[in-house]
């Protein structure tokens, strides 16, 4: 599976890219929007990691650009900043939630529900 992982904290990107390599995928990180933009642009990718708060741009935008690509990817929103509303939010879209700080096993969890879907 190709995965992006789009995040502007270093750590998370590799601790990403670490895990998720370790379970056979292949994953490009990304550390803003519009480097992430640009990449789905030429190229696809069967899942997202998308941080929301980010410097340049909020990871909800990145989201929304999703919906103009022919084939979307399945999404995991990963933030310590998810409210309520938020969750709900996604969740009614088909997005799945790994909320900041996460371990490996809630790594692995959240990835399985995604995909099963």
């Amino acid at each position: 599976m190709k995965i992006l992982v789009v995040d502007d904290e270093q750590l998370v990107r590799w601790f990403l890219d670490r895990a998720l390599k370790k379970g056979g995928h292949e994953v490009i990180t990304s550390s803003s929007v519009s480097d992430a933009t640009e990449k789905l642009a030429t190229d696809k990718f069967d899942l997202l990691f998308v941080d929301l708060r980010m410097p340049e741009a909020n990871g909800t935008e990145l989201i929304k650009k999703l919906a103009g690509l022919e084939v979307r990817p399945k999404v995991i929103v990963c933030s310590a900043y998810i409210t309520s509303e938020l969750e709900s939010e996604f969740m009614a879209n088909g997005i799945c939630i790994l909320k900041k700080p996460f371990k490996l096993d809630e790594l692995n969890r959240t990835l399985e529900t995604c995909l099963a879907r």
